[in-house]
């Protein structure tokens, strides 16, 4: 039976903060952040935590055409 750590609560403190802070940031990116910070966590850990809260990087949205046509039209292409 899986004993557990004794710090997962509070690195999963830390985790959520972080990805809160910097939304644009992955899993691997926050597990760096987090060495940084001084937790011993390699990213498999980090991963697994992503994982079990929810966490999710949102799909960038797709860039959008341009509004001229070179004829003076304002059509959306």
């Amino acid at each position: 039976m899986p004993r557990g750590r004794d710090d997962e609560a509070a690195l999963t403190a830390d985790l959520i903060a972080l990805a809160r802070r910097y939304g644009r940031y992955g899993y691997r990116k926050i597990g760096a952040l987090l060495k940084a910070a001084g937790w011993l966590v390699n990213d498999k850990r980090v991963e697994r935590i992503w994982r079990r809260e929810g966490l999710k990087v949102p799909a960038k949205q797709p860039k959008r055409g341009r509004l001229w046509d070179g004829d003076g039209s304002c059509l959306r292409l």
